[in-house]
């Protein structure tokens, strides 16, 4: 028995606690007192199952939040037995509180990969670098697969793949299936001194949509609802409903993938560019020229995201399911389409080269004639639809992230507004464009700035009480951390694409304020696509760290 909690002190009520945690060793040395050392009471029958995972059913972790401490033994365990560099981890510890003064409360919590049902980090993936094993349901990675683009590390709603800069690849937990195929239980599994952690089958619907259970997954949690993740957070106490996590409150922002900022910010200029030829059919060839540059530039730069550029080429794999996939894809066949048309509208490819006959020396011949209209328009209609397609997969690579700021209504009017912004500010700087052009470039970017703004709606009436939505800590980003870069953005917007152009449309400044005021804007849509990475809220799981 153990002493009324009145007469203790909290070092005292601590170790009488922890006195009563049934190890696996208390277990198994209770058992052999007993008498009763058979297979049901082995302390493997604890850790792992003994047969393997029937039709419709697949390995799960399991979790007795009653037992577990904190003390972070998985993660070393799996760190060490893994051999991961020094500062990755696949496993993490966190922490659960009770928001209420008055009634406080805290839960550590253990998370690793939760080899989830519908897994978002297989389907996301552009080179299928992701696999879930038929027979036990992990989901594992294939290094030698992976690009390091890093949209898995996005898809995922728990914060499960990490990327390894050293390696350039993602890497994630694999529930040590090499260990469980020879019937050995995961190192972060045998390494629990209180055997909270273990292995279970859990069932799953057979057919096309797997689905799992998720009732027992962790509250504070992402919704599970999404990639039905199977790992079961199990206790004997009725924990309370409101408990969330203990960094809810900090405003942390993600990274700002300069490669991806510079794409997303030149190709728009160069599908923009690329409109804005056709629509107006300006006698000279600038616009076609800056659009290609732009798109040339955007292209090349991106390369810079992958960890391991030399595997881009395995990019197509992913067509199926993989918004990444289709996005590289429509942009790849852009480009020679661009440039051909390109070549075309300067008057460098007047004729087709075609290639003779070996019999009659398989050389090139001086090629056949042009139909320059009817080609021309063919390639203009076909680079702006595809220009178009492809910034459409842009919008949808962010938001098939389910990410509150990256949802579509946001999304999408960021980024063929930007087209709208720089295809018009490249108009207004070119040589015989109509000088009136400069109001609609002003209409365009008072219209995407006020959109922009709406972002800091949540904080009106907000205060220390406010329940902190995703949409609340975006806003309090904006003003707060990401404060200088929000007024450099909304600055480089108002005189770039509103005041310089009013000067030029209403005759107060010479023509060659275009050109300033195009560099405005391309600094202005700069920032505001750093400011879409970085003030994002990135979902993962309660009171766990970002590594």
């Amino acid at each position: 028995m153990v002493a009324p909690q009145k007469n203790f002190s909290l070092v005292d009520e601590l170790l009488a606690g922890q006195q009563q945690l049934q190890t696996p060793v208390a277990r198994f040395a209770g058992a052999h007192s007993a008498g009763q050392q058979n297979g049901d009471t082995a302390l493997s029958v604890q850790l792992i199952p003994l047969t393997a995972p029937g039709p419709g059913e697949q390995y799960a972790f399991e979790v007795d939040l009653d037992s577990c401490t904190g003390c972070k033994a998985c993660v070393a365990a799996c760190h060490s037995l893994n051999g991961l560099d020094e500062h990755e981890t696949w496993r993490d510890t966190g922490l659960l509180v009770s928001p209420e003064p008055e009634h406080p409360f805290t839960q550590t919590i253990t998370t690793a990969c939760h080899h989830c049902a519908d897994p978002a980090c297989l389907n996301g993936c552009p080179v299928l670098a992701f696999e879930k094993e038929p027979l036990t349901g992990i989901v594992r990675h294939l290094d030698d697969q992976c690009i390091g683009c890093n949209y898995c590390v996005l898809m995922c709603p728990y914060d499960v793949p990490k990327y390894n800069p050293a390696r350039g690849i993602v890497r994630k937990c694999d529930m040590c299936h090499d260990r469980l195929g020879h019937g050995e239980a995961p190192a972060c599994v045998q390494a629990c001194p209180t055997h909270a952690i273990s292995i279970v089958t859990v069932s799953t619907h057979v057919g096309k949509n797997s689905r799992v259970d998720t009732s027992a997954f962790l509250a504070a949690a992402p919704d599970p609802a999404h990639t039905q993740p199977t790992t079961r957070y199990v206790s004997k106490r009725a924990l309370p409903k409101n408990l969330v996590a203990a960094d809810a409150a900090v405003l942390q922002p993600q990274p700002p993938h300069w490669p991806l900022v510079v794409l997303l910010t030149l190709m728009p200029m160069a599908i923009g560019c690329s409109l804005a030829d056709k629509i107006l059919s300006l006698p000279t060839p600038v616009l076609t020229v800056s659009g290609w540059l732009a798109g040339a530039a955007g292209l090349s730069l991106s390369i810079l995201h992958l960890g391991q550029p030399r595997r881009a080429w395995r990019v197509f794999l992913g067509l199926r399911k993989s918004w990444l996939s289709r996005e590289a894809v429509v942009f790849g066949t852009w480009f020679p389409l661009a440039t051909l048309y390109a070549a075309i509208r300067l008057g460098w490819l007047k004729t087709l080269p075609v290639l003779r006959s070996f019999s009659e020396g398989g050389s090139l011949s001086n090629g056949l004639p042009l139909a320059p209209g009817l080609l021309r328009s063919t390639l203009a209609i076909g680079t702006a639809a595809l220009g178009l397609a492809g910034l459409f997969c842009s919008v949808m690579i962010y938001v098939d992230t389910r990410r509150e700021f990256w949802r579509f209504a946001s999304t999408a009017p960021r980024f063929f507004g930007s087209a709208l912004v720089l295809g018009l500010a490249s108009v207004l700087a070119t040589p015989g464009a109509p000088q009136n052009i400069g109001f609609v470039l002003i209409a365009a970017t008072l219209l995407k700035l006020a959109f922009e703004l709406r972002d800091l709606d949540p904080l009106n009436g907000a205060d220390d009480h406010t329940p902190l939505t995703p949409a609340l800590k975006t806003a309090r980003l904006l003003v707060g951390p990401l404060r200088r870069e929000f007024i450099l953005r909304m600055g480089c917007g108002a005189l770039g694409g509103v005041l310089l152009p009013l000067a030029l449309a209403t005759g107060a400044a010479p023509a060659a304020a275009a050109w300033p005021a195009l560099g405005l804007v391309i600094l202005g849509e700069l920032a505001e696509r750093y400011l879409f990475f970085r003030a994002v809220v990135a979902p993962k799981m309660p009171g766990v760290g970002h590594a």
